[in-house]
C-alpha cells in the first residue's frame, strides 16, 4: 500500500475509535510521522488512553520536520509535537503526561506519588539510555539496508555490551511482575517499548533476556493500541 493511502486509512481508523474526523474547536493536533520511534510511542499512548485528537502528518523522510512552518512549533526540528490551543508542546514523554492529565487517564498514569514517580523514572531512563542504545540497532540493521547501505557491524558490536546491560535492568524488573510499574500497563510500558517496536528487524538480541522478551512479545504486542499503530506495512517489511 502506498504511504499516502496507508496514512489516510490509519486516520480513518483512529478517528473512528477516538472521535470525529472533523476539526472540532479545542481538539488537540498532533504533528507526527508514525514510522518514527517517538511518534509511534505517542500514537500508541493516545490510542491506549482513548483520547480525541487531530492528526497532521509531517513526512520525516522528506524533511518535513525541518520546514520553517514546523520549526515555529518545535524549534528542535524533531517529531512529534502537540498543539493544544495556543499551547505548543514537544518531547514525546511530556506529551503523554500532559494528555493523560488533561483527559484524566489515571488508569495509565496514576496520581499516587510513588507510582507516578516510578513512571517518570522509566520515561526519563528510556529517553536518556534505552532509546539511544536501541537506535543503533534500528539504524544499522533496518534503516541502512532500506537505503541500500551496509550496516556497520563495528558500531553494533561496540554498543552490544551497553545494550545488554540496559536490557538486563529491564529483565530483572520484569522478573516478578507483568508490567514495568506493577500489575497494570502504564505510560511507562509504552515509552520503554517504543525504541524496540521493530525488534525483529532491528535484530535486537532478546533471547538472553527471557522476561523482557515475554513482556514485549506476549504483553506489549498483544495490546490493541500496539496492534493499531503497527507500521510494518507502510515500511514494506515482510513478516519476521
Amino acid at each position: 500500500m502506498p504511504r499516502a493511502a496507508w496514512y489516510h486509512a490509519q486516520d480513518i481508523a483512529e478517528y473512528s475509535r477516538c472521535g470525529s474526523t472533523n476539526n472540532e474547536e479545542g481538539t488537540m493536533k498532533l504533528y507526527y510521522d508514525p514510522i518514527t520511534v517517538n511518534c509511534r510511542k505517542v500514537a500508541a499512548g493516545f490510542n491506549l488512553m482513548g483520547v480525541n485528537f487531530e492528526r497532521s502528518h509531517v513526512d520525516y523522510f522528506a524533511g518535513g520536520h525541518k520546514a520553517p512552518e514546523f520549526l515555529l512549533i518545535n524549534p528542535n526540528a524533531a517529531l512529534p509535537a502537540l498543539v493544544d490551543g495556543d499551547f505548543k508542546l514537544w518531547e514525546s514523554n511530556a506529551i503523554l503526561q500532559y494528555v493523560a492529565d488533561k483527559n484524566e487517564a489515571f488508569t495509565y498514569y496514576p496520581r499516587e506519588p510513588k507510582v507516578r514517580a516510578d513512571i517518570h523514572r522509566w520515561q526519563l531512563w528510556e529517553s536518556a539510555h534505552w532509546f539511544p542504545s536501541c537506535y543503533v540497532y534500528l539504524v544499522e540493521n533496518l534503516v541502512k539496508p532500506m537505503l541500500k547501505a551496509e550496516p556497520d557491524h563495528v558500531l553494533i558490536d561496540k554498543e552490544a555490551p551497553n545494550w545488554h546491560k540496559l536490557a538486563n535492568i529491564l529483565d530483572q524488573r520484569l522478573a516478578n511482575q507483568r508490567w514495568l510499574c506493577g500489575d497494570n500497563v502504564t505510560l511507562a510500558d509504552i515509552a520503554v517499548a517504543a525504541p524496540m517496536h521493530l525488534h525483529p528487524y532491528q535484530k535486537l538480541p532478546l533471547d538472553p533476556h527471557r522476561n523482557l522478551r515475554r513482556w514485549m512479545t506476549e504483553d506489549i504486542e498483544e495490546l490493541p493500541c500496539w496492534k493499531a499503530t503497527d507500521v510494518t506495512t507502510v515500511l514494506g517489511l515482510k513478516p519476521a
